[in-house]
């Protein structure tokens, strides 16, 4: 079992990086891959991101793809998800997850963690 915990959030302003964290509890880690997807206020969840376990393989929703980056750090359990150039449509709760594989589809996720809020302001 992985135990995933978010951090990183916060309010910046239209322009502006922030760099998400999850670390990964479970000696299981580095079998899945990591996706992290979001939320917005009246919206379904979204994906955003998805990093194969050897971090070889990395798959980005169009509307980030140029902007965000994600990575992650075995000997850590982490994963990160580096944003710039951020845009006030990027304000959702933002949740890591693990996979089988990389895949896109949010029901496709087993293991959430709980998420941080990201505010962009214009």
């Amino acid at each position: 079992q992985v135990q995933l915990v978010e951090s990183g959030g916060g309010l910046v302003q239209a322009g502006d990086s922030l760099r998400l964290s999850c670390a990964a509890s479970g000696r299981t880690f580095t079998r899945y891959a990591m996706g992290w997807l979001r939320q917005a206020p009246g919206k379904e969840r979204e994906f955003v991101a998805s990093i194969s376990w050897t971090g070889g393989y990395t798959v980005y929703a169009d509307s980030v793809k140029g902007r965000f980056t994600i990575s992650r750090d075995n000997t850590k359990n982490t994963v990160y998800l580096q944003m710039n150039s951020l845009k006030p449509e990027d304000t959702a709760v933002y949740s890591c997850a693990g996979s089988r594989g990389v895949v896109t589809n949010p029901r496709e996720y087993e293991y959430w963690g709980q998420g941080t809020q990201v505010i962009v302001s214009s």
